[in-house]
């Protein structure tokens, strides 16, 4: 996914000088091609993701277009103040890219695992929150994006390879994104962690229960009217994403069903408790925290009324 954003950049770069890259130290074999082809418009602000929200800040107020870059971690909690009083409060054009939602830093540890960036960035009017579910919406996510007025957060998976089914790519601001249609379920997905709820339906199907799956990638402003008609649809519904239930995709969902009255009833699936003293891949840290595939189709048969 990261790659197809740097690749992407280089193209909106090309087309407009204002495009810059700040990096805290990270990104190596990742950046380069930006570097290499605009190695003026590209600064290494070292380990200070605080100073180099300041940095971004003052180069967006003279006109530029700053696309700051880290883990995911250091990007958004980090600097959150500096992310606050400057470009949310300013409503200014700076872009913060966040790499490695959810587990995807499994062996490093609970310092990097993104798990509750969705739930302070989406706390914050006036800033766009986008989470691709891969690499081919990313890219058409920066490109629906990366001009728009006020700050934007970008959260981006690692993953270079895995494309959603029935996604195509499809990015619309406003708008959840239908993968596969069914009429006895839901489920909605944020984010990388997609592929194990498409899968989690492929495998309910072959059990019998026909599910609608969408794509939930821009969490603010929440695709409100779209979600209040998608949800009115069903019964049931199921959320899954790699973050904690607080504050996410999860709390969105309850919020449009809370506000708009409507009869359906809510799963939330996503990591309960802080993953402390254990670590481990993506997959296991997956696994353990019960996002994979078949815990999430186990789940979802019982919320249905069809499990044992």
């Amino acid at each position: 996914m990261r790659k197809a954003f740097i690749d992407t950049l280089v193209e909106l770069a090309e087309r407009d000088p204002r495009v810059l890259l700040l990096s805290g130290d990270i990104g190596y074999l990742a950046l380069e091609p930006f570097i290499e082809r605009f190695p003026a418009r590209y600064l290494n602000c070292g380990v200070a993701e605080q100073n180099m929200l300041g940095v971004a800040t003052g180069l967006a107020e003279a006109g530029f277009v700053p696309f700051v870059y880290s883990i995911a971690t250091f990007s958004a909690l980090r600097p959150y103040e500096f992310l606050r009083n400057g470009p949310v409060l300013h409503r200014l054009p700076v872009r913060v890219v966040g790499v490695g939602g959810g587990f995807e830093y499994g062996h490093n540890g609970i310092t990097h695992y993104a798990i509750e960036d969705v739930a302070v960035m989406r706390a914050q009017p006036g800033l766009t929150v986008i989470s691709p579910a891969d690499y081919l919406q990313a890219r058409s996510a920066l490109l629906a994006t990366w001009d728009i007025s006020g700050p934007v957060y970008y959260r981006l998976g690692k993953d270079a390879k895995t494309l959603i089914p029935g996604l195509d790519g499809r990015f619309d601001r406003g708008r959840v994104q239908i993968t596969a249609t069914g009429d006895d379920f839901l489920i909605l997905a944020m984010g990388a962690i997609s592929r194990e709820a498409v899968a989690a339906a492929e495998e309910l199907r072959a059990k019998g229960l026909a599910c609608t799956v969408a794509v939930i990638a821009e969490v603010n402003p929440a695709p409100a009217e779209d979600l209040a008609v998608l949800l009115g649809r069903f019964k049931a519904v199921m959320t899954v994403e790699a973050h904690y239930l607080n504050g996410g995709l999860g709390s969105l969902v309850a919020e449009v069903i809370a506000e708009r009255g409507l009869h359906c009833r809510l799963l939330r699936r996503g990591i309960k408790d802080m993953p402390a003293g254990f670590s481990g891949s993506e997959e296991y840290m997956n696994r353990s925290c019960g996002l994979d595939r078949g815990s999430l189709a186990e789940a979802a048969l019982k919320l249905a009324g069809r499990g044992e």
